[in-house]
C-alpha cells in the first residue's frame, strides 16, 4: 500500500503544547491562555516573557527580580562584539545575530564539559533564557548602528526592556508613543506554535543539543523568506509603489506576473490574522507621532486592492513593517527584531520539549532505483 505524504508535514500533529495556540472560535492568538491582543494592551514585555517561560504572568515581585536580572545581562559581552566586528559591513544583519549568539553560547558554556551533558538542567536553561533575552537588545542595535558607522551605546539600567531597546539603537530616549507601539509589537512576535523556526529549535532539543544551539537553528530556520523576512519585503513593496495613487498600476502588474505579495496571508488564519488590529493601532499612534499620514494612505490603499481581488487579509507582518520604518530601524533590521522577540518563544518551547522528550526522527518514503550492483571497473 502506498503511504501517504505529507509535504511539509502539513496537518500533522506531533506533539502537544501548553505555551500557545489559535482559538478557532474567537479567531485569537492565545499565549498561556491569554489573548495576545490583551496582553499586548496591558503588559510589558518583561511580563510576557515571564508567561512564556512559566505558564504565569508573574506577580510584582517576581516581575522585578526578573527586571534585575535582565539589566544585569544586558551590556554586550566583549567576545561577542569581537565578533561582530570581525564580520563585514555588509554581512546580512540575520547572520550577525547567528554569529553572535552562536559565540554567546559558546563562551557561557565554556568548561562545561562532556557532550554528553549539553542539555542543561530545567533551572540552567531558564537562566541562560533570561541572558539571551537581555543580549539580543545589544547584539541587534550594535549591529544597526556598526553599519551606518555610529559607535556602541551602553544600555540604561533605568528603562525597561523596550525603552532600553530603543535607547542602545538610536542613542536618544524615545517618545512613549513610540516605546508602547514597540512593546506591542516584540508581544506579538513573541510566540506562534509550531511555526518553522519554533519546529527547528524543538527538533535539534530532541537531540540533547543544547539551548543556544537550537535558537542558532531556529535563526537559520527564521531567515528563510518563507518564514521570516515578510516584514522587510513589506518595506520593499512600499519603496517600489511610492504613493497611494501608484498601488492600482503596481498590483495589477505584480499579480499579472504572478509575484508573491509578501504580508497578505497565513496558513493558520483563515478569517485574518488577529494580531493585526493590534498593530494596526499602534502604527496608527506612529503615524500621527511622525506625521506621515502618507504612509497610512498607501497602506489602506494597497490592502484595500489586494482584499478586493484576492480576498487574502494582511497578517502582522503587514502593519510592523511600516512601524519599523517609522521608528527609524532600517529594513534589514526588521527580521533581527523578530528574533529578539520570538527568542522568548522558542526557549519556552525548547524547556517544554526538554521536560517531556522524544526524539524528533520522522521517516521518509523512497522513490530512488531499485537495489542494484556497483558495475564492474574495466
Amino acid at each position: 500500500m502506498d503511504q501517504e505524504i505529507k509535504k511539509g508535514l502539513a496537518g500533522v500533529v506531533v506533539d502537544t503544547t501548553a505555551i500557545s495556540k489559535v482559538n478557532p472560535d474567537t479567531n485569537s492568538l492565545l499565549y498561556r491562555g491569554y489573548p495576545v491582543q490583551q496582553l499586548a494592551a496591558t503588559q510589558p514585555f518583561e511580563a510576557v516573557a515571564y508567561l512564556l517561560w512559566n505558564g504565569e504572568l508573574p506577580s510584582e515581585g517576581e516581575l522585578a527580580q526578573l527586571r534585575a536580572t535582565e539589566r544585569e545581562h544586558r551590556a554586550l559581552a566583549a567576545p561577542v562584539r569581537a565578533s561582530i566586528d570581525l564580520l563585514p559591513l555588509d554581512a546580512h544583519p540575520m547572520d550577525v545575530v547567528r554569529t553572535a549568539v552562536s559565540v554567546l553560547g559558546a563562551t557561557d558554556l565554556a568548561g562545561g564539559g562532556s557532550v554528553l551533558d549539553a542539555s542543561g538542567s530545567p533551572e540552567e536553561n531558564l537562566a541562560r533564557s533570561v541572558r539571551l533575552f537581555a543580549a539580543l537588545p545589544a547584539i541587534v542595535a550594535y549591529g544597526q548602528r556598526r553599519t551606518r558607522g555610529e559607535s556602541l551605546v551602553e544600555p540604561r539600567d533605568d528603562l525597561d526592556y523596550s525603552a532600553n531597546f530603543l535607547w542602545m539603537t538610536f542613542g536618544t530616549e524615545a517618545d512613549p508613543v513610540v516605546v508602547d507601539a514597540f512593546n506591542r509589537s516584540m508581544i506579538l512576535y513573541a510566540e506562534h506554535s509550531f511555526n518553522a523556526s519554533t519546529f527547528t529549535a524543538r527538533v535539534i532539543t530532541s537531540t540533547l543539543s543544547d539551548l543556544y544551539s537550537a535558537v542558532v537553528g531556529a535563526i537559520g530556520a527564521l531567515k528563510g523568506p518563507l518564514h521570516g523576512g515578510a516584514n522587510e519585503a513589506v518595506m520593499h513593496i512600499f519603496d517600489e509603489i511610492g504613493d497611494a495613487e501608484h498601488v492600482v498600476p503596481w498590483l495589477d502588474e505584480a499579480l499579472a506576473t504572478k509575484r508573491k505579495i509578501m504580508g497578505f496571508g497565513h496558513r493558520v488564519y483563515k478569517s485574518g490574522d488577529s494580531r493585526v488590529p493590534t498593530m494596526r493601532a499602534a502604527l496608527d499612534t506612529l503615524v500621527e507621532h511622525y506625521d506621515r499620514p502618507d504612509l497610512a494612505e498607501l497602506y489602506d490603499a494597497l490592502e484595500r486592492e489586494f482584499v478586493e481581488r484576492k480576498g487574502i487579509h494582511p497578517n502582522l507582518d503587514y502593519p510592523s513593517g511600516p512601524a519599523y520604518h517609522l521608528i527609524g530601524f532600517d529594513t534589514l533590521t526588521f527580521t533581527p527584531l523578530f528574533i529578539a522577540s520570538r527568542v522568548t518563544g522558542w526557549t519556552a518551547h525548547i524547556m517544554e520539549q526538554g521536560a517531556a522528550n522524544a526524539l524528533i526522527r520522522p521517516l521518509s518514503a523512497y522513490n530512488g532505483p531499485d537495489e542494484r550492483a556497483v558495475p564492474e571497473s574495466n
